[in-house]
């Protein structure tokens, strides 16, 4: 078989940025992708209301709890029966939890991974987020700073097509922009009264990867502007918002040099110890169970966070008995989610005779303000919000109903409410992990995952101090009727943004990566989506696997044009 110039295992947010970029340079790129291809003008279903579907195409009682427990659990809003086959069915992907814990691993498996059904909050992360580690003294310190991934997030934001406004906040750096949403009359009501309130905190459109001013470049690849018809979790045929599918694997395969390979579930990489370096991937084909090997110049590891450590701690040697490039023990370790839970919602009055037209993709956005420009909090890092003031009878409105009188409800002026829910920062946790099943297996043969995950103290205050700070808002606000969530927490995981498991850092003892994403004792395997996160910040962090994910398969495609790869 044809030995590739470098194979990426995953075709998601990661792994699209690396064929995107590795393709751009020259190089013969496989892309292996576990799940069956997806082609847009088969498979999303965007234009098809609900309305013209049995049950307004929600799926059933007794399929959820067969098939989608933890994944409906998790994105009810995004599974249905028109677009569950972007969701895995958890009776068919089984892992376990260690007693007393729970871990919600919501999964798609097919071209495009999770970028086709991601919530698109597209931010960066800021200088503080690089330089806490070494300040508090927790984890390890990350190899880089901000201004060393500054350039690179210009990079994707320009291609991907990043809508925001500049704010001029350090702890939440502007980008390349186009233009943002705007504000509903309720939001901007909402923003002068909360910052006038609280000096130091801000009320900002949600940055979001949605097109709203077209590049050439983005037309050339058949992108337009978002329409805002909040179809999202079907795909979009217009492909407005980012997704590998619609942006960077069209890019890769206008080059020429893309190979890509579905139902591909990757096993093992190959370690030569003769030359410390890995010569290819093992997989078994999903469908007939065929065994290959792939071989290839440098491997990318792109196949989500989770999957990733798996995949190094399958792959073991005599030179490395604990899993591949697991020197430092830090495989599978630190594994890092969004803190989530606290929901607070009121009335907001004063604009009952308006109402508003399309729904947005994104809303509002409170940046993290605790220990940045408020201090003295009894606990460390911090939070955002996420939320919106909208009509209760408007376009994204939730009044219930069928019919003539139910379709003229949302047209019709009426009561506002605002919505804020906290997303705070876990700490990394060396005992937060996944580890393989001695045992049990899935229908392919691999070990199943065990998850041991939960929430520290810090996490949990965190949250308590942020359900008081929401609703301390919406009370300066002038809201009415208040209501707050309870305090309990998301479970790790369900917010989907899985971090950590092979952490970069300055130290091959207790790192797995360096500055660069690749492996400290193996110089031609690199890992660039969530699993070389060092700490968590509180913003999504897409973005920021995108950025690193270039910035790595430029620097990859460098060493090789030198000949040290």
């Amino acid at each position: 078989m044809a030995e590739f110039d470098a194979i990426v295992v995953g075709s998601g947010m990661s792994g699209g940025w690396s064929a995107k970029e590795l393709t751009e340079r020259g190089l013969k790129v496989l892309v292996l992708e576990r799940g069956p291809e997806i082609i847009p003008e088969r498979d999303y279903t965007d234009r098809i209301p609900p309305w013209e579907r049995p049950n307004l195409d929600r799926i059933s009682q007794d399929e959820i709890e067969e098939h989608y427990p933890k994944q409906y659990g998790g994105v009810a809003y995004a599974i249905k029966e028109t677009t569950k086959h972007f969701w895995v069915k958890d009776s068919e992907h089984p892992y376990e939890e260690a007693e007393g814990t729970s871990y919600d691993w919501l999964r798609g498996y097919h071209t495009g991974g999770r970028s086709i059904m991601w919530s698109r909050q597209a931010y960066r992360l800021g200088p503080q987020d690089f330089e806490a580690n070494e300040q508090e003294n927790v984890g390890v310190d990350w190899p880089i700073r901000y201004d060393d991934i500054a350039p690179w997030y210009d990079h994707v934001e320009r291609f991907a097509g990043i809508s925001g406004s500049v704010e001029g906040l350090p702890q939440l750096p502007d980008g390349v922009f186009q233009p943002a949403f705007a504000l509903t009359c309720g939001e901007e009501d909402f923003k002068a009264r909360v910052e006038a309130s609280f000096p130091g905190r801000s009320v900002i459109p949600a940055r979001v990867a949605h097109i709203t001013a077209a590049t050439d470049e983005q037309k050339e690849l058949g992108r337009s502007n978002c329409r805002v018809r909040d179809r999202c979790e079907h795909g979009c045929v217009y492909r407005a918002y980012f997704s590998s599918l619609n942006a960077t694997l069209p890019a890769a395969e206008r080059t020429g040099n893309l190979t890509m390979v579905h139902n591909a579930i990757v096993q093992s990489i190959d370690y030569d110890p003769g030359t410390a370096r890995v010569t290819g991937v093992r997989v078994i084909d999903a469908e007939t169970r065929e065994r290959r090997t792939y071989t290839g110049r440098v491997v990318f590891l792109n196949a989500s966070t989770i999957a990733s450590a798996m995949i190094l701690l399958q792959s073991t040697s005599e030179a490395f008995p604990g899993g591949l490039a697991n020197r430092s023990d830090q495989i599978g370790r630190n594994l890092m989610d969004h803190v989530s839970g606290v929901g607070v919602s009121g009335f907001m009055s004063g604009h009952e005779d308006k109402t508003t037209f399309g729904r947005r993709p994104g809303g509002i956005y409170i940046p993290r303000y605790a220990n940045i420009t408020e201090h003295d909090k009894p606990y460390r890092r911090g939070f955002g919000f996420q939320g919106s003031v909208r009509p209760v009878n408007g376009p994204s409105g939730q009044t219930p109903g069928i019919g003539r009188a139910f379709k003229e409800s949302h047209r019709a002026p009426g009561p506002w409410r605002v919505g804020l829910e906290a997303f705070g920062e876990q700490l990394p946790d060396p005992n937060n992990r996944v580890t393989l099943h001695p045992s049990a297996r899935d229908q392919w043969g691999n070990p199943l995952a065990v998850f041991n995950v939960t929430y520290g103290d810090n996490e949990r205050v965190m949250l308590q101090e942020a359900r008081k700070d929401a609703i301390a808002m919406l009370e300066a606000a002038g809201c009415t009727d208040i209501r707050a969530a309870g305090l309990e927490l998301t479970k790790p995981g369900n917010r989907i943004h899985e971090m950590g498991g092979a952490r970069m850092g300055r130290d091959p003892a207790t790192s797995v990566l360096n500055g660069w994403c690749q492996a400290h004792d193996i110089e031609n395997l690199f890992v660039t989506d969530g699993s070389f996160m060092a700490s968590a910040a509180c913003q999504n962090p897409s973005l920021t696997y995108m950025a690193f994910s270039a910035r790595a398969a430029n620097y990859a495609a460098d060493l090789m044009a030198e000949g040290a790869l």
